[in-house]
Formats: structure tokens, C-alpha cells, sequence
């Protein structure tokens, strides 16, 4: 008999389920949750350079927008499906309202290698999916942003489409733009800053020195690779990286402003690294590796009931969606390794998307001090709600997350009159 094939929705649904529930939620004060609001699956008709057509599928949920307009990345992967798309919403609907900003969550995928086509192609593939997806989109209803294999070129592309139509630029419609073009400082590095704020605040409340941890890294893209960056360039001493060739390890400390280096050509890939000491690993082998701290920021289902039990870690800090399957969950539940979720621990990037879409409405601009001291109050205070919870219900960081994020999505119905009947 084979094995059940891993769904990242009916993952998400497992535990809203199971935090609704210990927050004394009956089904029907949560089933709006269950469900998107809407759902849209896109054909994008490319001409490729050599004159050949190509179509391609693409996605853009809306999961809730009781506490304000859907907010989501969009992300060029092959394996994207609705389903993904699905639960990436969702997730985003709860990472908002964990931090407290005035969004609800939202997700685009386009199924596609973007290793696989030219840069022409590529924008061609950006601004047809923009023109699929533009009655959906705005800065008061959707705004997207960066996400796997997407950067602010991209948003670059789609700002253009989607101003085009309206005859005048509007800046609003996404986040994580340029800084030339209405981005905002700091919000390149936000993700993996809020990481970085996160770690340290769970290891002062654990009694654990921070200089004296090791750190090891799955993933080296934006996320991982700035969470890498602040931890070396703080004196810390992360032991092994990856990105998806493979992975590096020194139990002494990677050289990462190195490694950084080698990667900014993206010729380059981790397997073809070499430096003294340094040793080539899996990801499998990383992510089972002895360190004190783990911190998944590659993609979701990295860690599931078949690696669990050999995970060596004291902590594990989710800088990725949905890295950790229910099975796994509780395997690491059982055997007392914490888990620092993704709707928290990842949260920094919607939070400095947050900034950026204000000082775009105000037309102004906040200088990084700013910036920076005001995602640290917010991760700060997000961390902190979420632990008050988890001991006032003597639960997992994860459930907590949830159940912060539930009741504040609930309350937020609840006071709009809650699902209103046509009948």
C-alpha cells in the first residue's frame, strides 16, 4: 500500500482544527477558515523566443479579508498546484493576523521552471499572468508580492502591467518592489531579519546564549541566505547550508559572506563549492545534522515523519511554509524539540510589505532605522502573544500561533455581522 501523498490544504486543515478546538471553538465558528473565498486557475499563453507557443497554468487565491484586502507572494515553481496555493493562503491569513497588520492572506502561483526560460520570456510570462489575474488585484483588495523564485524585478513587471490599465502608476498594488520604483528599505532582508529577531528572542526565553549556539540553514535564497548573513556577521557560528543542489557542512563555521559571494553568480551552486574543511552533505543529512538551532527556509514538507525522529536540533525555527508536516509535528512533540512556526518565525517580510504598501499610500518614505526598529517591535510583540498563549493553554508554540491568529480572524466576523445569508 503506498503512501498517502503529502497535501499542504488538508495539512493546514489538520491543525486549524485541532487549535479551533482548543480554543473552545464549535465548527461553525470557524468553517469560513475551511474554506477560500475565491479560487481562480489561469491559462497564460507565452510565445517563447523561438517563436514556439507555450501555455502555461497559473493560480491566485483569496482566503479571507475579514481584518482587510488579501495579501500574498507569488511564486514561479514547477510543482505548484492549487492545492498549494490554497494552503499558502490560508497560512497568510494567519501570519497576518499573528502580527496584528490589517490583512487577510492571499496566494499566485505559476506552474513553471523559471530556470527554463529567458529573461524576455519571463516577463512576457509576468505581464500575461497579471492580465489574467488584474480584476482580482489592487492596493485596496489584493496586493502581491515576492515569493519562491519571484524577487522585485518581478513586481517590477507586474506594478507596469497593472498600471497600464488603470492609464497611471499605482505603486499600491504590490509590495516588494525596487526602491526606485516605491519599495521600501529594508524590505529585501525583512523575511529573514524577522527570522533572526525571532531565534534570539526564543533562546533568551529558553536561558540559551546565542553566541555559544550553532545554526544550521536549509536554503540559501533570500530567506535563508539573509537569516545566514546576520547570524555570521553577528559572530554566530552556523555549521551547514544548503541550497538545491545539495548542501555544505563545517562543524567549526562556514565561511557564509563567502559563500554568499559564490552564489551571487547564478552559474553557481552549492555542490560545486569547495573550501577547506568544508564537507558536501544532503539535505536530508542537513536537516538531521547535530546543531542546536535548525532553521528550514526552503520550501514546505522538508521535515515529515520520515526524518523526525533523527532530527538533532534543541530548536527548530520555521523561515519556510509549511516546512513540517502534522506526522512530524508530533513526532517532534513527543520527543521535546520546540518548534518556532512559520506564521510567526517567517512573518517579517508581510510585516515590512505592510510598511511599504503604507508609505505608498502616504506617498513618503521611512529611512531603515525606522524601519528596522519597527519590525523588531511587532515581531516582538507577535512572539509574545503567541507564548502567553501557548502557556495559557499549555500547548505547542504552533498551536498558540493558531490560536491567536483564529480569534482574532473570528472576532473580526464576528463584528462584521459574520457569514450574512442570502436566503
Amino acid at each position: 500500500m503506498s503512501e498517502k501523498k503529502y497535501n499542504p490544504y488538508d495539512n493546514m486543515l489538520a491543525v486549524l482544527k485541532q487549535s479551533a478546538e482548543m480554543l473552545g471553538l464549535k465548527y461553525e465558528d470557524y468553517a469560513t477558515l475551511c474554506y477560500p473565498e475565491r479560487e481562480l486557475i489561469v491559462s497564460i499563453p507565452v510565445k517563447m523566443d523561438n517563436g514556439e507557443m507555450k501555455v502555461f497554468e497559473g493560480y491566485r487565491v483569496q482566503h479571507n479579508s475579514s481584518r482587510g484586502p488579501y495579501k500574498g507572494g507569488i511564486r514561479f515553481h514547477q510543482d505548484s498546484n492549487l492545492d498549494e496555493a490554497k494552503a499558502l493562503a490560508a497560512w497568510m491569513s494567519f501570519k497576518c493576523a499573528v502580527v496584528n497588520i490589517p490583512y487577510g492572506g492571499a496566494k499566485g502561483c505559476i506552474k513553471v521552471d523559471p530556470r527554463e526560460l529567458s529573461r524576455d520570456e519571463l516577463i512576457r510570462l509576468t505581464r500575461r499572468y497579471t492580465m489574467r489575474i488584474l480584476p482580482l488585484i489592487g492596493p485596496d483588495q489584493d496586493i502581491p508580492a515576492p515569493d519562491v523564485n519571484t524577487n522585485g524585478e518581478v513586481m517590477g513587471w507586474i506594478m507596469d502591467t497593472y498600471s497600464m490599465f488603470k492609464g497611471h502608476s499605482v505603486p499600491g498594488v504590490v509590495t516588494g518592489k525596487p526602491i526606485e520604483i516605491g519599495g521600501s528599505i529594508g524590505r529585501t532582508e525583512a523575511t529573514g531579519r524577522g527570522v533572526t529577531i525571532v531565534t534570539y528572542e526564543y533562546l533568551k526565553h529558553a536561558g540559551l546564549d546565542a553566541d555559544k549556539m550553532t545554526y544550521a540553514i536549509q536554503g540559501m535564497g533570500n530567506v535563508g541566505g539573509t537569516a545566514a548573513k546576520i547570524l555570521y556577521e553577528s559572530g554566530k557560528k552556523v555549521i551547514a547550508v544548503s541550497d538545491w543542489s545539495g548542501a555544505v557542512y563545517k562543524e567549526d563555521g562556514l565561511n557564509i559572506d563567502e559563500i554568499a559571494a559564490f552564489l551571487a553568480d547564478k552559474k553557481n551552486c552549492l555542490k560545486n563549492y569547495q573550501a577547506d574543511g568544508v564537507s558536501h552533505i544532503t539535505n536530508d543529512e542537513l536537516l538531521t545534522c547535530k546543531c542546536d538551532v535548525l532553521i528550514p527556509a526552503a520550501l514546505e514538507n522538508q521535515i515529515t515523519a520520515d526524518n523526525a525522529e533523527r532530527i538533532q536540533a534543541r530548536v527548530i525555527i520555521e523561515a519556510a511554509n509549511g516546512p513540517t508536516s502534522v506526522e512530524a509535528d508530533e513526532i517532534l512533540n513527543r520527543r521535546g524539540i520546540p518548534v518556532v512556526p512559520d506564521i510567526l518565525a517567517n512573518a517579517g517580510g508581510v510585516v515590512v510589505s505592510y510598511f511599504e504598501w503604507v508609505q505608498n499610500i502616504q506617498s513618503m518614505a521611512w529611512d531603515l532605522d525606522e524601519v528596522n526598529r519597527t519590525l523588531e517591535k511587532i515581531m516582538l510583540k507577535a512572539y509574545n502573544d503567541v507564548e502567553t498563549m501557548a502557556k495559557d493553554k499549555n500547548s505547542s508554540m504552533r498551536m498558540g500561533a493558531y490560536m491567536v491568529a483564529i480569534n482574532r480572524i473570528c472576532t473580526a466576523g464576528r463584528l462584521r455581522g459574520g457569514p450574512i445569508s442570502m436566503a
